[in-house]
Parts: structure tokens; C-alpha cells; sequence
């Protein structure tokens, strides 16, 4: 039974019809084209549960979780390119976000505060917050507390409600919700950004082979280019692919590498 999945960026509501929508036009181009691709996406599992399935056909990781984990046991596919604030082609930061009523005005300002972090693998909650934060930080430590949320969006909520002061928020994330559900940032504001790394790609399984792959690349570039498709793709945000190969994703390992020469290794 093949797989595909696009649970990175599948909330709120809306998106998860434009997901469905996009998959049934990759789908379609893909079949077009003698490749076997499954009737729809699943949501039945986590979202990193797709990651190393053996037969996964299309699916979507995080950045730093590829570098650190993935890397020679999946296949880059593409790296999709959103028209949201925060990025510039298929490279993106993150925000970092506090409370309106926080008097907070940059980085430098959350020092002694408390963070919540999504995922000690993720790139945009974590790696990306952990460079920002390495050049204020003293003894290996900026905050006061850090908080493991689970989600972009608990993080939010864990700030909203008290439990945290300060998050890095995926830009796409923060998009999409401030376009379709706006009610979910509510009494949240950004106060700066972190640097800009390779966004999420696209991968597929292992033994996927070239020529699998280009004609992938082509079938996604068509969708994306296809005015059928534009309900989707502008609930979605998504404007186009870059090709990134692992040379390009080594700067989030670079970002990581460059915080522990500045003596900040975690997130603390």
C-alpha cells in the first residue's frame, strides 16, 4: 500500500482541503505518467510517522530533522516556495513572538524569560531560535525555562495563556493561520526574526530512482503552473519549487555547529 502525506502544513481547516486538492492534481499528473500514487493523502499517523515508510510516495519533512536524521535514508524531492512574509524563495525564519502586552522589543529583551520550543529536532522552532539566541547568551544559557509544546500552535497558546513568554513560530505556520484563522494569534505579536534557512522539502522513499524523481519535479512544477489548480494553491500560499540538494540543507547544520562554537549548544 503506497503513502502520501502533506501533514506539516494541513491547519487550519481550509488547508486541508487545498492539500486534498493539490495531492488529487500531483496525483493525476503523476499517473498521467505511469507512476503508481496512492488515491489520497493520509492523516492517520503523526506527522513524522511518514518519514522513513517504505512506501512513502510523496511526502514532506522538516529541515533540521533531515540533516540530523533522514539524510541517505529518503529522497529529496523539492522544496516549495511560498509568497508569505518571513521568507525569500524556498529559504524561510521564523518569528519570534510574545505576548502583545509583553514589553519585549527584540531578542536581546527575552533574556531570564521563559521559551517554548516545538520540538528539540525542529528547524524553525528550535535550530533557527538556537542561532538567534547564541549571540546574547551567557554560560550556555538566555532563558529561564524552556518548554517542550509539541506544536507551533501550543506554543502559541502556551505564551496566550501564561505558561511561556517567547516562541519561534514557523513563518508558514504563522501565515497561514493569520490569513485563515486569525482568531488563533490573537493577543500574540512578533518582535523580531531569525536568520533565513532552506524550508521544508518535499521527499519521497529511498529507492526512488532519477529518473522517478525528475518526472516528479515535472509533475509538481505543472500543478503549480496550472490555473485549474489556483483555489488551491492560493489558500495554500504556494507559488512555485526550488531543487535543493543536501549541500544547501548542511547551513542548518552549519547554524548548529555555529551556536556551539559560541558556547550554546541547546536551547537554555
Amino acid at each position: 500500500m503506497l503513502v502520501a502525506s502533506l501533514m506539516m502544513y494541513d491547519q487550519p481547516a481550509v488547508v486541508q482541503g487545498a492539500n486534498d486538492a493539490l495531492w488529487a492534481a500531483i496525483r493525476g499528473r503523476l499517473r498521467a505518467r505511469g507512476l503508481e500514487a496512492p488515491e489520497s493523502l493520509d492523516r492517520s499517523g503523526s506527522h513524522d510517522s511518514y518519514w522513513l515508510r517504505p512506501d512513502l510516495v510523496f511526502g514532506q519533512t522538516c529541515g533540521y530533522p533531515y540533516v540530523e536524521e533522514l539524510k541517505g535514508k529518503v529522497r529529496l524531492v523539492a522544496t516549495p516556495v511560498f509568497r508569505y512574509p518571513g521568507g525569500r524563495g524556498a529559504r524561510r525564519a521564523s518569528f519570534v513572538v510574545v505576548r502583545e502586552d509583553d514589553p519585549a522589543r527584540d531578542i536581546a529583551d527575552l533574556a531570564g524569560r521563559r521559551a517554548a520550543i516545538n520540538d528539540w529536532l525542529s528547524n524553525s522552532g528550535m535550530n533557527l531560535l538556537r542561532i538567534a539566541v547564541a549571540p546574547h547568551a551567557t554560560d550556555g544559557t538566555f532563558f529561564s525555562e524552556v518548554t517542550v509544546t509539541g506544536g507551533h500552535m501550543a506554543s502559541i497558546a502556551a505564551i496566550r495563556e501564561g505558561r511561556a513568554d517567547a516562541a519561534a513560530i514557523d513563518s508558514i505556520t504563522w501565515g497561514l493561520h493569520a490569513r485563515h484563522a486569525p482568531h488563533m494569534l490573537a493577543g500574540i505579536r512578533i518582535i523580531g526574526e531569525t536568520p533565513m534557512g532552506p524550508g521544508l522539502p518535499y521527499i519521497t522513499r529511498l529507492e526512488t530512482g532519477d529518473t522517478h524523481i525528475a518526472t516528479m519535479r515535472e509533475a509538481l512544477a505543472e500543478v503549480i503552473a496550472d490555473p485549474d489548480n489556483s483555489g488551491a494553491l492560493d489558500v495554500l500560499g504556494l507559488t512555485g519549487i526550488e531543487i535543493l540538494s543536501d549541500a544547501d540543507y548542511a547551513e542548518l547544520e552549519g547554524f548548529r555547529d555555529d551556536a556551539r562554537k559560541l558556547g550554546y549548544p541547546k536551547v537554555a
